[in-house]
């Protein structure tokens, strides 16, 4: 519950009221003591007690007539008949009412918050099963892969980090639930959108930067997204950044313009991994000893030492972090099956190019026979991963792939396909259906030293097809199907 003058208050503080206004009228007397019981993005699910958020590009006056709600709030006066609280950003302003209409529960729990390009999901399973070892189960998930609230049922989340109001009321569930912690991804697009406008995190932690998302529907710019993910930097109490990233200077000088408490891992800092091989690994610095993971891969070690310095800031021991780290499952991460031929099936989200040449590196040094790919791209959104997974795919000449559909959405998964296969000099097969581009791979494996990789899905169970979530088996199942 929230009342009208609660609302006001919060507006003003935020400098982001501008009037209230009925039928291109303004008021400045209106009854305070209005009570809404409930918050609303979306037109079809309003009552006569919901403050409405007219938000969106796409938002049209028409959603405005079949509303119940008594009030609205928005960036432009409508000029209906029922009332608008006017402001100047509107996404903003839902952020703030949303945390105090569910009574601030982000300050009701410790928060580790992860950005970067790549490794935010396997490092918030690193985080959650470590938190876990330290409060015995009750750390709540946000991330892209699943999203727990009470730490044992599990779903798919829309987004990587959900609306603010979505985000703000999982919150209080988390905490109704008895939660003490939570992690989280926070995606660039979450800044750009003000969807975590108003929230301190307890933790954050920068992974790395590279050249994606950028698009006309994401970010113009690689500066704009950096700039978008370095604002977790400015909303942490303390700090996790690798000292290895690219650009890594500029997020040095602004936690020393602002004297945020941070620590840096990687090659020149004070934490570093001094050996490894195969699960496991060696570290030196504030967190130090041996380490053993469930994932192969350098980049897994690493993702694995920043989770380690950022949860032991917020108290883990050792002990705790060693246990965490060994037992935790990434769904959908470096998930490993045998054929009956002894034939390994790597199945993993690498969905940039980026991730796609860390996973290859890491396949082709266990196997010296064939090495099959099953690959797609997504359609209307990071189009330069095309050029990119090409070009992985050119500079690997063992590979032998299979190009196929991944969330093509509104385009072509051929024309997507086309644009991979521009940028190699080989000749690269084409089967439209994913399930069945999967079981051709694995059908032309022999033996041990063959593996076939599946990257980009995950343990996704849909295909985002004409702007809808399509029934998917899942690359898993295809495969065990396959075998």
């Amino acid at each position: 519950m929230i009342k009208l003058e609660q609302i006001l208050e919060i507006l003003k503080k935020d400098n982001n009221f501008r009037e209230i206004s009925a039928a291109g009228e303004y008021y400045f007397n209106w009854d305070k003591e209005v009570v809404f019981e409930q918050l609303s993005y979306d037109s079809r699910q309003t009552t006569a007690d919901t403050l409405f958020f007219a938000k969106g590009l796409n938002f049209k006056k028409e959603y405005l007539t079949k509303l119940s709600a008594p009030f609205y709030v928005s960036e432009f006066d409508y000029e209906m008949s029922i009332p608008a609280i006017i402001v100047t950003d509107v996404k903003r302003a839902m952020a703030l009412i949303a945390a105090a209409f569910f009574d601030y529960p982000q300050e009701k729990l410790k928060i580790l918050a992860l950005t970067g390009t790549k490794g935010k999901t396997t490092s918030a399973y690193f985080g959650k099963a470590i938190l876990d070892e330290m409060n015995g189960g009750k750390t709540a998930l946000l991330s892209t892969a699943q999203t727990t609230l009470d730490g044992h049922n599990y779903f798919k989340s829309e987004l990587t980090t959900p609306e603010s109001l979505d985000l703000l009321e999982m919150m209080a569930k988390a905490v109704e639930n008895g939660m003490s912690h939570l992690v989280m991804e926070v995606s660039s697009q979450a800044y750009k959108t003000e969807r975590v406008y108003g929230l301190t995190f307890d933790v954050g932690v920068f992974l790395n930067i590279f050249p994606d998302h950028i698009g006309p529907v994401e970010h113009p710019t690689l500066e704009d997204y950096f700039y978008c993910k370095r604002q977790l930097l400015r909303n942490s109490r303390y700090f996790v950044a690798n000292h290895e990233m690219k650009h890594f200077g500029i997020i040095q000088e602004e936690l020393l313009a602002r004297a945020i408490p941070h620590v840096f891992y990687g090659e020149g800092s004070e934490n570093v991994i001094t050996a490894s091989s195969g699960l496991h690994f060696v570290t030196d610095g504030a967190v130090s000893g041996e380490f053993d993971i469930r994932l192969l891969g350098r980049f897994n070690q690493e993702n694995a030492l920043a989770t380690a310095l950022a949860t032991q800031a917020l108290g883990a021991s050792p002990a705790q972090i060693r246990r965490g780290l060994q037992n935790a499952i990434v769904p959908g991460r470096m998930e490993l099956l045998t054929a009956s031929n002894g034939a390994h099936i790597y199945i993993d989200y690498a969905h940039n190019g980026v991730s796609l040449e860390n996973l290859v590196q890491v396949v082709e040094r266990h196997h010296t026979g064939r090495l099959l790919m099953v690959l797609g791209s997504t359609g209307n959104k990071g189009e330069s991963r095309r050029q990119d997974f090409g070009q992985v795919i050119e500079h690997h000449p063992r590979l032998e792939v299979i190009l196929t559909t991944d969330d093509a959405n509104y385009e072509d998964p051929q024309n997507i396909a086309d644009e991979i296969a521009s940028q190699v000099s080989r000749k690269l097969e084409f089967e439209r259906d994913r399930a069945l581009a999967i079981a051709k791979a694995i059908k032309a494996t022999k033996n041990s030293d063959d593996a076939v990789i599946i990257p980009g899905k995950g343990a996704d169970q849909f295909q985002l097809l004409n702007g809808k979530r399509e029934p998917y088996i899942g690359d898993r199942k295809a495969a065990e199907q396959a075998l």
